[in-house]
């Protein structure tokens, strides 16, 4: 039992307070003061105007910095789309018979392609809203269903524990080095793939949240979007382990080879009503999936057009580059996962070093502000 609380602790040092300020906390305050006060760019090499100066807004640097944070994005994009077609076709072989095979993966991909890049099109206020509600509102629902016909005991004790242990140890969790194959497999992953997210993320955020306070945007991303996360992760997570802790090999036995989707499965098939929240779980799973990539489509059109609201064919372009590459990952196998996830932990190296001023330009431009207003 103690060990499954610990587990969920160290989930929620990986997707948690830290995850949610790199994906943008510091980096959004300096990119809103310096788009909507300022009237610089919404691009990432706004973000080392602080330091170097209005020579990082042109030419060959301003453009090398774009690059590199489009890259690692997009790296860490196309591996949502090529996982989701993995796991589509494996539950839906297990559900309804459906062969699982690389056809089955292409037609799900290309699905999720014609979703995202609609909605990239359709812009922030229309469809990335609109399937962002949607995937909240059956997530809500998923979450109460679990807590009533589920391990609710088990759910609240361990969130509560899980949470309370993240806290007393954040500083030894956050910089063990005890076992660095264990570390580079998950903690530098995770982290890596994060980074890699933060500047595009911050653009995301400053242009859905302009008119906000810098005390909503931290409390809202930095506090509430990670224990909400840490609580979904319990919900889910924590069932798993708690049927497993009651019957051992009812979860880890399909979780054999890594297996996901299997490990998913066996979860809502100890649920009330297996085949109706199997079905859902995988609804959910698409539509987070689909706004994931609509949200980074629309982002990235952004970054590369230099305007708040891009072409059509600029985001069409970067929608099927995306879901194109996933496709070519899929079809190399267990190979081509393995290799994309090195390649988003050394695409987040540069990106690091771009996101590392805001550590102390945030501060001080919040500082300024508070003494302009009077605060």
């Amino acid at each position: 039992m103690q060990a499954a609380f610990n587990a969920l602790s160290q989930s929620f040092m990986h997707w948690g307070f830290l995850a949610w300020a790199i994906l943008g906390g510091l980096t959004s305050i300096v990119l809103m003061h310096l788009h909507y006060d300022k009237g610089l760019p919404l691009q990432p090499r706004t973000l080392l105007y602080p330091v170097f100066g209005k020579r990082v807004l042109t030419g060959f640097p301003g453009a090398l910095i774009d690059a590199l944070c489009i890259i690692a994005v997009a790296a860490g994009t196309i591996g949502p789309i090529g996982f989701l077609g993995l796991q589509l076709s494996f539950a839906l072989n297990a559900l309804f018979d459906i062969p699982d095979g690389f056809t089955t993966q292409l037609i799900i991909v290309i699905l999720a392609i014609v979703i995202y890049t609609i909605s990239a099109l359709s812009g922030v206020n229309r469809g990335i809203q609109i399937l962002s509600r949607y995937n909240v509102i059956l997530a809500v629902g998923l979450i109460t269903y679990i807590l009533i016909f589920g391990p609710t005991n088990f759910i609240v004790n361990s969130y509560l524990q899980g949470v309370g242990t993240m806290i007393d140890n954040f500083i030894p969790m956050a910089t063990y080095r005890g076992d660095e194959g264990w570390l580079s497999w998950w903690t530098v992953f995770f982290w890596g793939w994060f980074i890699g997210y933060g500047p595009m993320m911050a653009i995301f955020i400053s242009k859905i949240s302009r008119g906000y306070t810098i005390r909503k945007i931290v409390f809202s991303i930095c506090l509430i979007a990670p224990l909400i996360t840490c609580f979904w992760f319990t919900v889910v997570g924590g069932s798993g382990l708690a049927f497993e802790i009651a019957e051992p090999g009812s979860i880890s036995k399909a979780f054999e080879g890594f297996n996901l989707p299997g490990a998913l499965l066996a979860v809502t098939n100890q649920l009330p009503m297996p085949m109706v929240m199997s079905i859902l779980f995988l609804i959910l799973t698409t539509i987070f999936i689909v706004t994931t990539g609509d949200s980074m489509t629309y982002t990235i059109s952004v970054v590369v057009s230099g305007k708040t609201e891009p072409n059509a064919v600029i985001r069409v372009f970067w929608g099927i580059m995306m879901g194109a590459t996933a496709i070519i990952l899929i079809s190399l196998g267990s190979g081509g996962v393995s290799a994309l996830q090195s390649f988003i932990v050394i695409t987040a190296v540069p990106v690091s070093l771009i996101l590392l001023p805001s550590l102390w330009s945030a501060p001080r431009i919040a500082l300024q502000m508070a003494k302009a207003q009077g605060l």
